[in-house]
């Protein structure tokens, strides 16, 4: 199985795919952003599109990682990682299902005055303009397809440590 921890930056997903993980046994923490690091260290680099989620290879490449690795180690894959275009989530999850691999996609959710402030006050990142410039695009799809497609979890006052354990309950039901 796949817990897909969804969600825009200063959501707390990493922290929370770290919490889960110790709350689900026989549980690892895939980062498909790895992935994207990987295609961008290709020499010379694949022509930049502002996002490595916009190279057509990083969605298979997630998928066959995620089933590659599920195939090795059994258990399930908790991914934390922002996927705001539909059209991405839909070919990652359909490219999923091909494997018979199930999906539980849970968004993490917090105002945009929270997100801004976990941003701005982020200590190991910094702030970061990039992942401020995320804000309005995970609003969007929020309103209009994210949240239907999820299960959402709104951590704007709630901890990493209760989100993990209400993730983790809902995914032993």
């Amino acid at each position: 199985m796949i817990v897909w921890l969804n969600g825009t930056h200063g959501a707390g997903k990493t922290t929370t795919a770290d919490l889960l993980r110790q709350l689900l046994p026989d549980s690892r923490v895939l980062d498909a952003e790895k992935v994207g690091e990987t295609l961008m260290d290709i020499k010379p680099p694949l022509p930049w599109t502002g996002n490595f989620q916009h190279w057509a290879s990083w969605r298979p490449l997630v998928v066959d990682t995620a089933r590659r690795v599920l195939d090795h180690t059994g258990g399930t894959l908790v991914m934390p990682m922002t996927v705001l275009i539909e059209p991405y989530w839909r070919e990652i999850s359909a490219g999923l299902a091909q494997h018979a691999i199930p999906v539980r996609h849970f968004v993490l959710h917090a105002d945009q005055e929270t997100l801004r402030a976990r941003i701005d006050g982020d200590t190991d990142l910094g702030p970061s303009q990039f992942r401020l410039d995320h804000l309005e695009p995970y609003a969007e799809a929020a309103r209009t397809w994210l949240h239907a497609e999820a299960e959402v979890v709104d951590t704007t006052h709630l901890a990493a440590a209760e989100a993990a354990r209400r993730i983790a309950e809902a995914v032993k039901n």
